[in-house]
């Protein structure tokens, strides 16, 4: 397998980190080189991005609906299913349900339990050469987003058998290859309220190699059908609902305050080419807006009590609603800089997770960042930060635009610390030492970077780590 070296992929980042954005950073926030065209001449050379494009899968919800997967496996008239799902999972009610509803409808299916919580480029490679091997007509996946992920790839991989690995993971890492076929049929299951990956086309792995996180994004990757059912979340440890749920609150505000669509960039050449990601958009505002709220409602309800079956259905809704949005407009600061935080942690091991690899969770990792990073692009965006501080609670009456990313980080501050985050990066055994890996690992990640609403070079990210050690 072919890939770009770790010092490649730095130096080149490091080269571009001074150069002009434009047009995707237009209105004052780019920075330009001295032999840079201005803002205004380069935009009259290539086609302003003038659309975006709504996509999520059919989403199916209600409490005990897990029980109608194998009547859908018939519908599809499938002769040859797959179910993903990981070691864990594999012992509980969700996954028992489902092969009690295959085996009620007489659909031949096979287990692929072998998933790993945040999966690595190997563990993809396995799920995609058992999938490769044993064929199939209908993929289920059952579990949290690295089960829902796998199954993706897997899936992907499948219908193209000659395709190196790398040949649709995102670029500058990998060659981000359009995906211009039809995938087989997948029914995503998620027993987490989380991810949203019931929803979205993005396949997040660990490249252990770069020791840094990174994807495979495309609209053709999207779950045929979502199954959000309630009661398959009731029974993950208290760590994993609040680590999951941190993912749901920064999927709502990275969406929300993500560069604008039409500022993104030039349009593509050819519609098949416009990124999954695409930057804030009117529609994803509104699950963004709303998926928030929920959040922050129902978060706190749960660590209080962790049965409250309520607050779970909000979570679980949230997640999905959460899942639409940014699936659309994408993330930004906080993904971005959680990648090299997972890939580079060797000791850490978060509660409530399996002990048999070092882990930060994905919500964890993600969440870490959040009081520096939304106190930096607070600038950027202010009256839309200061819509998120007021929905923590935030008296915004008297709150001046200039003050709006210190209000938010605030209220994002202690929000976290009454769930008990960690407190910053250094419990995870990072140190400043270690502050130009983790920016090594943060300026590959196009994908999620590029819709920062201020555009963020080596010396910002290094900050941002800097601020992040410690957070109370």
């Amino acid at each position: 397998m072919s890939f770009v070296p770790k010092a490649r992929v730095t130096q080149l980042m490091r080269l571009t980190q001074g150069a002009c954005m434009c047009p995707a950073h237009l209105g004052g926030l780019s920075k330009h080189l001295p032999n840079c065209k201005s803002s205004k001449s380069f935009a009259s050379q290539i086609k302003q991005e003038y659309a975006f494009e709504m996509a999520s899968a059919n989403i199916r919800y209600g409490e005990g609906v897990t029980r109608e997967v194998g009547m859908d496996a018939k519908n599809f008239n499938a002769k040859n299913v797959i179910v993903f799902t990981d070691s864990n999972i594999a012992k509980l009610h969700p996954f028992k349900t489902v092969i009690q509803s295959l085996e009620a409808n007489n659909i031949p299916y096979r287990v692929y339990d072998k998933v790993r919580t945040e999966p690595s480029d190997q563990s993809f490679k396995e799920a995609i050469e058992f999938t490769r091997k044993k064929g199939v007509d209908l993929i289920i996946a059952v579990g949290g987003g690295s089960t829902i992920d796998t199954a993706k790839a897997a899936n992907l991989y499948n219908s193209y058998p000659d395709a190196d690995f790398l040949t649709f993971v995102n670029a500058p890492i990998g060659k981000g290859v359009p995906v211009d076929k039809t995938l087989t049929p997948l029914i995503a299951i998620p027993t987490t309220a989380g991810t949203g990956s019931e929803t979205t086309g993005s396949a997040i792995f660990d490249f252990k190699e770069l020791k840094m996180k990174t994807g495979i994004a495309s609209r053709a990757l999207k779950p045929t059908l979502g199954i959000v059912d309630p009661l398959n979340i009731r029974s993950a440890p208290l760590e994993v609902k609040i680590a999951a749920g941190l993912d749901v609150l920064f999927h709502s505000i990275e969406s929300y305050t993500a560069i604008p669509y039409n500022m993104r960039g030039p349009a593509p050449s050819n519609p098949i080419e416009r990124p999954a990601y695409q930057g804030s958009n009117p529609i994803s505002d509104v699950w963004a807006r709303k998926a928030l709220a929920m959040t922050i409602d129902a978060l706190p309800k749960i660590k209080k009590d962790p049965n409250d079956k309520h607050a779970l259905s909000q979570m679980i809704l949230a997640a999905t609603y959460a899942g639409i949005g940014f699936g659309n407009a994408g993330v930004h600061l906080c993904h971005g800089m959680s990648y090299p935080i997972s890939g580079l942690n060797t000791s850490y091991f978060h509660p409530g997770y399996n002990k048999d690899h070092p882990i930060v969770p994905h919500g964890v990792s993600v969440a870490i960042t959040a009081p520096a990073v939304f106190n930096y692009t607070g600038a950027a965006f202010p009256d839309r930060h200061i819509e998120v501080a007021q929905a923590f609670g935030a008296d915004v009456s008297n709150v001046k635009k200039a003050d709006a990313g210190r209000v938010v980080s605030d209220h994002i501050t202690k929000f976290l610390m009454d769930l008990g985050l960690p407190n910053g990066i250094s419990a995870f055994g990072f140190s400043y030492s270690d502050i130009n890996n983790l920016v090594d690992g943060t300026l590959p990640q196009h994908r999620v970077t590029k819709l920062a609403p201020l555009q963020t070079g080596a010396e910002d990210l290094a900050s941002l780590f800097e601020q992040s050690m410690k957070l109370y």
